[in-house]
């Protein structure tokens, strides 16, 4: 399937399709996710941000890597950063969606704050990488192996907090703690629980291939920047497990687990930057972008660092019944995506 040979109804056919079954299928992901914390032992948070993370990002990595062979530079990294960004903003629908309290006080984790300072490290090492000197061994960045060298090493970080924290969040009327669901860890066989994971995983990576073609068409078709088309459509349309299984978490009462996926999928998702560098096969992809994909970064890292504070702060409630986090990071993604429209 050649993008430049598509027409534009068969590419908004594609486009439309994609997302489509990434919404619908991306729903199960959450239950299943839910089940396999308790089945595995694992807990929601580290689960949520290791495996239901991974998973859920599955269609934009493989519409990053799709763009990036394709020589889409500007399209690979728009959309790996682009989706960061927007489930960032999901998390303020999901806080929306939680009447009771703020959702990052209720969600108290020390893993998520762990993965968030992580977050903020993969980003910014990303973007010295982009504005440093221009190196390159075999067309990949030496940044590229540091990069999954300190995802690594978060992770284990995170896993050690877990069992054994230096600290722990105050208990309060709103907090909501993870607690196993005996009941339904027995109710499901592990081999079956696992094997609707992987499937309803293989159908959403798929349609991210889907995304990822359609995606470079569209930038031939309606002439818009790569890096806007990226950021504003196939990465939205990449990260709607994120949304929907968000939002699913909640309605389960798994808070942990919706905070969780999103922060652990925004770290995974720094790695297709590692993925793009690969694929991208005229040198390394982090100076081969313009300075559109730069400012996604750096506004990136600004919507991480205000979320962060949040998780760390847990205030109660706010305008709307959302904290000052929530509200900061609706605010300053709408501004970067006007400031990207207009640019």
């Amino acid at each position: 399937m050649q993008p430049d040979q598509l027409s534009l109804p068969m590419t908004l056919l594609l486009f439309g399709g994609g997302a489509l079954v990434i919404a619908l299928v991306g729903s199960q992901l959450a239950r299943l996710a839910d089940r396999l914390a308790d089945i595995t032992g694992l807990g929601e948070a580290v689960f949520g941000a290791v495996l239901l993370g991974a998973m859920t990002s599955l269609p934009g990595s493989i519409a990053s890597i799709t763009t990036a062979a394709a020589g889409r530079a500007d399209l690979a990294v728009g959309n790996a950063v682009g989706g960061i960004a927007a489930q960032t903003a999901f998390l303020v629908l999901a806080d929306l969606a939680y009447r009771r309290a703020n959702l990052e006080h209720a969600a108290a984790s020390v893993t998520n704050m762990i993965n968030g300072a992580l977050l903020v490290a993969l980003l910014s090492l990303a973007l010295v990488a982009a504005t440093g000197p221009e190196i390159a061994i075999w067309g990949v960045h030496p940044a590229s192996l540091l990069l999954l060298a300190t995802y690594a090493f978060g992770l284990r970080l995170a896993s050690r907090t877990r069992d054994d924290p230096g600290w722990r969040p105050v208990h309060t009327a709103d907090t909501w703690e993870d607690q196993p669901d005996d009941d339904a860890a027995r109710g499901h066989s592990a081999l079956s629980v696992w094997t609707a994971f992987a499937v309803s995983a293989a159908l959403v990576g798929v349609a991210g291939w889907l995304v990822g073609v359609s995606g470079i068409a569209l930038v031939r078709h309606t002439g818009l920047s790569e890096t806007l088309v990226g950021a504003l459509f196939t990465a939205v349309a990449t990260s709607l497990p994120e949304l929907v299984t968000t939002l699913a978490a909640v309605r389960q009462g798994a808070l942990t687990l919706a905070v969780g996926g999103i922060i652990g999928g925004n770290t995974f998702d720094v790695l297709f930057l590692v993925f793009s560098d690969v694929a991208y096969r005229e040198g390394s992809i982090y100076h081969a972008i313009s300075d559109q994909p730069l400012f996604m970064i750096s506004m990136t890292i600004l919507l991480t660092a205000f979320l962060l504070m949040g998780l760390i702060r847990r205030e109660r409630r706010g305008v709307a019944n959302i904290g000052f986090e929530s509200a900061a990071v609706l605010v300053l993604y709408l501004a970067g995506m006007a400031a990207l429209v207009t640019w």
